[in-house]
């Protein structure tokens, strides 16, 4: 059984289930959107932005002392903060935009320490479609709903099913390149990869254990923020490639505790080729 939630993690599970009755309600218009003359990017667009505001309001509302970094406005509050909410208001917004039934809010939030340091301390990470709130606080372990997660315990590469992200038309020419590398190197020695476009989703499903582990290049803050603690405290290690902190740059290797070194050899060695 799931312990009570903290004041927190009540105010960011209730944010993200308000948001998400707009977006299932923008959701369903999509599909009709896409046989028209103007498209859906524009209506996609403007549901993002709405769905933004609404986390903002409720969060704001509950803590107006913390500050925010956000997928669509950036960063605002105060510079000296103690408390930051990182928010991708839709991650996977191209399945959205296809009418692709995966993708999610992302909430985390983030402590500064007396030292300067920063760290995320919680995360949500909830996927409206399929009604899962993936949920985890520092200390208190990883949940979807009210069920405990763990990793998987798998230990040998040939029996592993990975996940990623597959660098697309805006991506420089030196990051796909490195992906090509990365899954030529991976390819021969595992299960099986996947790509279903929501990173913040691949890295719940990660904790989850329906993933032994999940690379990409390249994210954004607010697009691991949350991940990364519920990937922790579901018994899984969270790093950049070279077991660093992911959100230096953006680079993420998430795994088991068994799998975790040999999937960064490789993104390290797809890297350097």
């Amino acid at each position: 059984m799931a312990p009570n939630l903290s004041p927190h993690l009540v105010i960011m599970q209730n944010a993200a289930q308000r948001a998400a009755r707009r977006l299932l309600r923008d959701f369903n218009e999509v599909e009709q959107l896409q046989v028209s003359i103007k498209g859906p990017g524009d209506f996609v667009s403007q549901a993002d932005l709405r769905a933004e505001q609404s986390l903002r309001e409720d969060l704001g509302k509950a803590r107006p002392g913390y500050a925010f970094l956000m997928e669509e406005s950036g960063a605002s509050g105060s510079e000296n903060w103690t408390w930051r909410w990182v928010v991708d208001p839709l991650d996977g917004t191209s399945n959205f935009l296809h009418g692709i039934p995966h993708w999610a809010i992302s909430i985390g939030l983030e402590r500064r320490q007396p030292d300067g340091s920063t760290e995320p301390v919680a995360g949500v990470v909830y996927a409206p479609v399929s009604d899962e709130m993936f949920w985890a606080e520092k200390g208190s372990g990883a949940f979807v709903n009210d069920r405990r997660l763990r990793v998987s315990a798998r230990r040998d590469m040939t029996e592993a099913m990975f996940a990623t992200g597959i660098p697309f038309a805006a991506s420089s020419p030196g990051t796909r390149q490195s992906f090509a590398a990365t899954l030529a190197l991976l390819m021969p020695r595992i299960a099986g990869v996947r790509r279903f476009g929501a990173a913040a989703l691949d890295l719940a499903w990660v904790a989850a254990g329906r993933f032994d582990g999940f690379w990409e290049l390249h994210l954004k803050p607010w697009d691991i923020a949350a991940g990364l603690v519920i990937v922790r405290e579901a018994g899984g290690f969270a790093t950049d490639p070279e077991g660093g902190d992911a959100r230096a740059n953006g680079d993420v290797v998430a795994a088991n505790p068994h799998l975790h070194k040999q999937l960064c050899a490789a993104v390290r060695e797809g890297i350097a080729l």
